[in-house]
């Protein structure tokens, strides 16, 4: 493990402009993101403000997040909104990223109706927000989770037009029927209103600003692997996944935003970032200098676990597009455990 202090999170925000990219296009516009605090929104809007003193772009950022914050940044505004409520302003709003919602297995088992009004509720309300704006580009970040599992066993994982299995009479199922339905509902606004819109499909995201209470297995992983403590796997880890980095995850939601096709999904995965459960754990663990055990989960737990075994993204219609990922499962599990690990110190 790296013990020196390293400025990960600026070196994660700048290396956008490793994306071959049109930033002119973002010359003046304003752009509103919800889940702006979260995982992936916080990288974001940090990167779309790099842009903007990098490349002198004016632009204005419009943050939603569940409390008010203060920022030292002039071009971002946060405002302190629930998305289950229709939202207005009087800005022309250019951009509308939505990456707002409730994102790990505590909250799927213990705030199920939660999660499914989150989802449908804040979409629907920013695509209306989206349709008054003429010109509005919408962002959906959606879920590699709206394809349940692949019992097909398919080789180069799922397209975007593939479908898995998914029981749908489940509480755990509340998250990918409401992601799913967050896809319809684009297409009904397209349909309906022309309103422009473009989905990123992600795959499971982690990185240095994961949240203390994100419940998933791979921040339990990292935040024990950066505390030193054992990491504990709570099955067989057979599962097969893909993985991206939040820097990546990004990055290509800027790339979208920026050069996707209008009414078009975009699965989203990093580079060698396909991996077993199992095999995770050993990475982390061996780079932690700590080890595996095997514990069981608790009843709440269960419930909030995905059911899919096998859920990996074929990535081939974003690279056509140009984008690319930086990061492997090794380099940005190293990164995000040695920056947790001088967060704890």
């Amino acid at each position: 493990m790296v013990n020196t202090k390293r400025n990960i999170l600026k070196e994660d925000v700048e290396s956008i402009l490793l994306q071959n990219s049109d930033f002119s296009l973002l010359k003046d516009k304003t752009i509103l993101i919800t889940g702006a605090t979260g995982l992936i929104g916080s990288v974001l809007s940090d990167m779309l403000c790099f842009l903007n003193e990098h490349f002198s772009l004016n632009l204005k950022l419009l943050l939603i997040s569940r409390h008010e914050k203060k920022s030292e940044n002039s071009c971002k505004k946060y405002i302190a909104h629930d998305v289950n409520l229709p939202f207005d302003t009087n800005e022309k709003i250019d951009f509308i990223i939505h990456a707002a919602s409730n994102t790990h297995p505590v909250q799927y088992a213990s705030e199920p109706i939660q999660t499914i009004t989150a989802n449908i509720f804040g979409t629907y309300n920013l695509l209306e927000l989206a349709a008054k704006n003429s010109g509005c580009r919408f962002i959906l970040a959606s879920s590699v989770e709206i394809y349940g599992d692949d019992r097909l066993g398919m080789q180069k994982g799922f397209s975007e037009s593939d479908c898995g299995y998914l029981d749908c009479n489940t509480v755990r199922a509340g998250y990918n029927e409401s992601k799913r339905l967050c896809e319809t509902l684009c297409q009904a606004y397209k349909a309906e209103k022309g309103v422009d819109f473009v989905s990123a499909r992600l795959c499971r995201a982690y990185g240095p600003t994961l949240k203390k209470d994100d419940s998933k297995v791979m921040s339990q992983f990292l935040r024990n692997g950066a505390e030193k403590k054992d990491i504990v796997l709570k099955s067989e880890g057979l599962q097969y996944y893909s993985y991206i980095y939040s820097a990546d995850a990004a990055s290509a939601i800027i790339y979208l935003m920026l050069s996707g096709k209008s009414g078009e999904v975009y699965n989203v995965a990093g580079k060698k970032s396909d991996i077993h459960l199992k095999d995770l754990a050993k990475l982390i663990a061996e780079y932690a200098g700590t080890k595996v055990i095997f514990d069981l989960p608790s009843d709440i737990e269960k419930k909030g676990f995905s059911k899919s075994q096998h859920a990996v993204l074929n990535t081939e219609k974003i690279r056509a597009l140009g984008w690319k990922s930086l990061y492997s499962i090794n380099d940005g599990c190293k990164r995000t455990i040695d920056f947790l690990f001088n967060e704890f110190k």
